[in-house]
């Protein structure tokens, strides 16, 4: 599975599973490279977004920002 989110104006991927979580940061080509944080195994699909508000809290700008979940797969 994997969930894509727009993180505070960053596009991020997560794909694996529940214990299994793989992050990505998605180029605009579409290209994708090894996130530089991890997901801990008991986040689970849902609690995503949430913790990806909470991890990036800091990079909020007035135009960006909300976590939005673009698509699951």
């Amino acid at each position: 599975m994997e969930f894509r989110f727009n993180v505070f104006g960053t596009l991020v991927a997560v794909s694996g599973a529940e214990g299994k979580w793989q992050a990505w940061y998605l180029g605009a080509e579409g290209k994708r490279r090894p996130a530089d944080f991890i997901v801990p195994a008991d986040i689970a699909g849902d609690g995503l977004r949430e913790y990806l508000a909470d991890l990036f809290h800091e990079d909020a700008t007035p135009k960006h920002n909300t976590v939005d979940e673009l698509s699951r797969r």
